[in-house]
């Protein structure tokens, strides 16, 4: 398994609750950053809008965030092929999957790996808190966005607890102003790519 110390290509991850504005903040990275970045688009709404079942049951969800993870982990690895010069930059990864995951089995064990290995495989991690902490509307045009206030509230402290582990840890906080969130995690970004060395 390829690991931050082990792999070259430099991998940042960007994660938090639904409606952290993530997703925005990718699009808008990888515009600014186009010669530099290459994108690894969301799994889990690339299936569920693609047409995979998105139920509350149990064995489904786990099918589905077993088929989330190794997706992720090979969308990750077809980036690299393609661009090996470039710095990826991830929607969410494949951690993320543990706060979905039923809670009566440990998530990391059933993929055959540990959280430790997959927060080794990102180099830096660029956390966006949800607006829900603001009691602020978390819809969008996302189709495959589900989750009330209080569900976007829970997932992203359980996301936050377990990705905070990372020894590159960045945390967006949510603020009255959205453009400045997106601007502070730009920020983050442009320090981590004045500071990359890859290639």
């Amino acid at each position: 398994m390829a690991s931050a110390d082990t792999d070259r290509t430099l991998r940042i991850v960007l994660t938090g609750g639904p409606g952290g504005g993530k997703t925005t903040a990718a699009d808008m990275l990888r515009r600014e950053f186009d010669d530099r970045v290459a994108l690894v688009p969301e799994t889990a709404t690339m299936l569920f809008t693609g047409g995979f079942p998105r139920v509350d049951e149990a064995q489904a969800r786990r099918s589905a965030q077993t088929a989330i993870f190794h997706v992720q982990r090979n969308l990750e690895d077809v980036q690299t092929a393609l661009y090996p010069r470039k710095i990826l930059l991830c929607d969410r990864g494949t951690v993320d999957g543990a706060v979905y995951w039923p809670e009566d089995g440990d998530f990391f064990e059933a993929m055959g790996t540990t959280l430790e290995a997959e927060l080794a495989r990102y180099h830096h991690v660029i956390f966006f808190e949800t607006a829900a902490v603001g009691g602020l509307s978390i819809a969008s045009g996302n189709p495959a966005r589900i989750e009330t206030l209080n569900e976007a509230l829970e997932l992203d402290q359980a996301l936050r607890k377990l990705w905070s582990k990372h020894p590159r840890f960045h945390f967006v906080p949510h603020g009255p102003s959205f453009l400045a969130k997106i601007t502070s995690g730009l920020h983050s970004l442009t320090e981590i790519l004045a500071g990359a060395r890859y290639g």
